[in-house]
């Protein structure tokens, strides 16, 4: 099985590391001191107090791998339209895309079914770009939950978790993605096919659109954010209007908002990731988490005021870091 990871950052060089020990045919495709690194001295993955490096094809040009059989997309969105066409070359006619994004992904309504069906969501791809490039008919979905980091140039450090989730926008459990997650599994991953991807795509979503551009707008932490009455009043409000918003397009959420928010303010003193890429100047995931929710409210004439004035808001911030 032919596996390139696309984007070996922390997420994407652990996945690596795991699914070469498995046996896998895995190729990484990266940029910068962190592509010459793995190409001189190996791919490196620090885990559970042990140190594990394997050396497989690292390159920056897809051209050089050829067609695979997936495809593993581990990029902030706002990298991901310029990536499509790079991507080209590792395409087959079969080529499956495991897309580990953050936010609402490009396929989300192929196979909806409903008023939305097909929908290109103009806050993620404008042109049409990725609707083109990255035919929908391709994505498999992925919720990512294990925290990792890139600690040096070529080298990863895991702290904790070994779950993510997989499914097909239509629910079946495909032959492609059954075998994808046979492989996850003998990587040592928690990997369960899922019949509703998109009721996890929000589960996730549902903490990160509130919390995530909080965080940006007050410098504060999870913890901080969930305890304080004012912030956590915001964050409420918008996961309210968000749920209800997600309910009417048939998506169930397993937890009251209360317990969603306690959940957060338990992982302590976290910096969001928009946080994050706020402080070192990177461009925010603010279309996918935030403006992607508000536009499909606003094509169902549903009114969002706590999601729309966080949004106004964090992209202000943003524009004036030059982070978006």
């Amino acid at each position: 099985m032919k596996v390139c990871v696309f984007g070996a950052g922390a997420i994407g060089g652990m996945l690596a590391v795991r699914l070469a020990q498995a046996g896998a045919g895995v190729s990484c495709i990266a940029r910068g001191a962190h592509l010459k690194a793995m190409q001189d001295d190996g791919l490196t993955l620090i885990s559970g107090g042990e140190r594990h490096t394997v050396r497989i094809p690292c390159v920056g040009d897809a051209a050089a791998l050829g067609p695979q059989d997936y495809v593993l997309i581990t990029l902030k969105a706002p990298a991901l339209p310029a990536a499509a066409a790079m991507m080209q070359p590792l395409f087959g006619p079969d080529t499956a895309l495991v897309a580990a994004l953050n936010g609402v992904p490009w396929w989300y309504f192929y196979r909806h079914g409903g008023p939305l069906d097909g929908l290109r969501l103009r806050s993620t791809d404008p042109e049409g770009d990725l609707d083109r490039l990255l035919e929908p008919r391709r994505a498999l979905g992925c919720i990512v939950y294990p925290a990792c980091e890139v600690v040096q140039p070529g080298v990863i450090a895991h702290s904790h978790g070994d779950r993510f989730l997989l499914g097909e926008p239509d629910g079946s459990h495909s032959p492609r993605v059954e075998a994808f997650a046979a492989l996850m599994a003998r990587a040592g991953f928690q990997c369960p096919v899922r019949p509703r991807i998109r009721d996890d795509i929000w589960l996730k979503l549902w903490g990160n659109l509130a919390f995530n551009p909080i965080s940006a707008l007050t410098l504060g932490t999870l913890a901080q954010i969930s305890a304080d009455p004012g912030t956590r009043q915001v964050a409420r409000a918008m996961m309210l209007e968000a749920q209800a918003l997600a309910e009417s397009l048939g998506v169930h959420f397993p937890m009251p908002v209360d317990k969603r928010i306690d959940g957060a303010g338990e992982v302590g003193a976290h910096k969001t990731s928009m946080l994050q890429d706020l402080e070192r100047g990177r461009p925010m995931e603010i279309d996918a988490i935030l403006g992607a929710v508000v536009e499909i409210g606003q094509r169902l004439n549903r009114l969002m005021p706590a999601c729309e004035t966080v949004l106004g808001l964090v992209r202000q911030r943003a524009r004036l870091a030059g982070c978006y």
